[in-house]
This record gives C-alpha cells, structure tokens and sequence, in this order.
C-alpha cells in the first residue's frame, strides 16, 4: 500500500483539527483543542481499485511569535492551506505558508480552504481578497468542519493530483 503524506498548514485557530476530524473521523465539536507541534491521523482511500494511505499532518498554526518547523513538512506529497473567512489576516498566513512550502518542497498539489462557511453572514474575507495579482495559484474550496462542506471535496481533489502524479 502506498502512503502519501499531507500536511495542513494555517494560522492558529482556522479549524485544520476540526477539518481532519471530520474527514477522518466524520465527527466535529465545538471545544477548542489547540494542537501543539503536529498530530497525525490515517485514512485510506481507495481509486481505481487501488488503495493509498493518507498520512494527514495536523501542524500546529503559525503566527508572529512561532513558525514551523521544516521538519514537520518533510517529505510531503500535498498540502491543504486553510484560512478563517472570519478573519481575513489569515489569508496572509496562508499565502506565506504556501510560497514557504514551495521554497522546501517544490511544487506540489496544494488546496486553500476557505473555512466557517456555515458562519458566512459574519466572514471579512472578500471575493477580490482572491482575485488578480492575488490569487492563491492554487484550487480554492469553500468549507465548514461544522457542517462538513467541502471537506470531502477539498481531499478528493488531493488524492486526484496524486493519483495523477503516480
């Protein structure tokens, strides 16, 4: 069996454990668990009769005061880029993460997820927040880990680009 590692990076608190929860476990809760250093989950999933690991590293989030550590991305296939509509600062930190990633793994498929739409009526983050010289340069996906919208999505479309890229 194959095994593909995915990371997902973002600021602290755009919801990358509850998105994993729920593609994994199809659960979510509203406590808050704030992931220190990285916790890994497994899910395997099977295309065209072939089956392949998904090792998904939930990262810690980043911002001002702590960055990740390059060791955490080591070696990964695919990454999910998650940023809070709510809060339109994390579009930066997600922006830098990419190019950041990019400069250590080169290129590799990489999905920004624009998460809490079940919260849309209260989210910052514009339409042009995305649009000409500032496109992500990656697929964007709108999601909820509350509601579990686009998340499935969001990993079929990896695993799409891996499976390509076998």
């Amino acid at each position: 069996m194959k095994q593909k590692k995915i990371c997902m990076l973002g600021a602290f608190a755009v919801g990358k454990t509850s998105l994993v929860a729920r593609y994994v476990q199809g659960r979510y809760s509203e406590k808050y668990l704030t992931t220190v250093g990285v916790k890994i989950d497994r899910k395997d999933v099977t295309v065209d009769g072939e089956t392949t690991r998904l090792v998904i590293w939930d990262i810690q989030g980043e911002d001002d005061e702590q960055a990740i550590k390059p060791s955490y991305i080591d070696s990964a296939h695919a990454c999910l880029l998650v940023v809070d509509g709510t809060r339109p600062e994390t579009l930066a930190v997600a922006r830098r993460l990419k190019s950041w990633a990019e400069a250590h793994l080169g290129e590799i498929p990489m999905v920004m997820l624009l998460n809490k739409s079940d919260l849309t009526s209260d989210w910052r983050l514009r339409d042009e927040d995305l649009q000409g010289p500032n496109r992500p340069g990656c697929r964007v996906i709108q999601s909820s880990a509350k509601t579990g919208d686009g998340v499935d999505d969001a990993f079929a479309v990896l695993v799409e680009k891996l499976v390509e890229a076998r």
